[in-house]
């Protein structure tokens, strides 16, 4: 069984001072996807000790974005960034990383961490993230095309049902909430990808993977389902018990995502 772990964590070196380390340690994934890094090379391969093979993507713009993998097991290759061998524009730096990872019966599984971006509504950041949606659905459609397990995990910032985001009605003019947002997800799933947190979570409402920091929406659950394993069909019937691990309390937890992790039979 391979377990698969995908988590925002907000700065990776605030997450290790607040207990990521402890929780790595007690949760014991096989495979680590992270966004928001917010790191350099040198850091994360530091942080997170011995054992691990670990490939980075640092955004371009200082203190911002920035995703990793972290696997137990073998890289058989490693591909970074959406630019198809051309630079990235540095905003959509540190927002996409993947890696064919070798497994015990030889076969390959792709692996891939991502980070969307939050957009503002009414703002060239919305164009920005548009633009760079365009990118991912392409390389979604590659990846679907292809013979082999795919997963693409991280943080999408985007909800897609009322039942992914506990005050739905106020935000229906906000970013992460648009229809336009929505129907990308929808594409997605058209094209074969299964959610996992949806399918083994069963019906909603949530469960919720971030909560604002402002006023008391963790403490009254009043968050989003914005973090996300998308499978490849064949990948997703293997898939079992996933679980959004929040803290106990607000206190406790070392970033303002939760982690979602699933089990493969593989």
């Amino acid at each position: 069984m391979l377990t698969i772990a995908t988590a925002n964590v907000n700065g990776i070196r605030a997450a290790f001072r607040k207990g990521m380390g402890e929780w790595i340690a007690d949760r014991s994934p096989d495979v680590l996807l992270l966004q928001e890094v917010r790191a350099t090379d040198e850091i994360v391969v530091d942080l997170l000790g011995e054992g691990w093979h670990c490939v980075h993507q640092a955004c371009d713009i200082k203190g911002r974005a920035g995703v990793a993998i972290a696997t137990r097991l073998p890289f058989h290759a490693v591909r970074v960034g959406l630019g198809n061998g051309e630079p990235e524009v540095p905003v959509d730096t540190g927002r996409w990383v993947e890696a064919d990872l070798e497994l015990a019966d030889g076969s390959l599984l792709t692996v891939v961490s991502t980070y969307i971006h939050s957009g503002t509504a009414g703002t060239p950041k919305m164009d920005q993230k548009y633009a760079h949606l365009e990118k991912v659905s392409t390389r979604l459609r590659e990846l679907a095309a292809q013979d082999q397990h795919a997963v693409v995990a991280g943080d999408l910032n985007i909800a897609h049902t009322n039942d992914d985001i506990k005050n739905w009605k106020g935000n229906l003019r906000s970013a992460g909430f648009l229809p336009e947002e929505r129907a990308y997800l929808d594409a997605w799933f058209g094209m074969g990808w299964v959610d996992l947190g949806r399918r083994l979570a069963g019906a909603g409402p949530g469960p919720y993977t971030w909560w604002s920091n402002r006023g008391q929406a963790f403490d009254n659950d009043s968050g989003w389902r914005i973090d996300y394993q998308l499978a490849t069909p064949g990948l997703a019937e293997r898939a079992s018990n996933a679980r959004v691990d929040r803290a106990p309390s607000h206190d406790t937890r070392w970033s303002d995502h939760a982690p979602l992790l699933v089990d493969y039979d593989v």
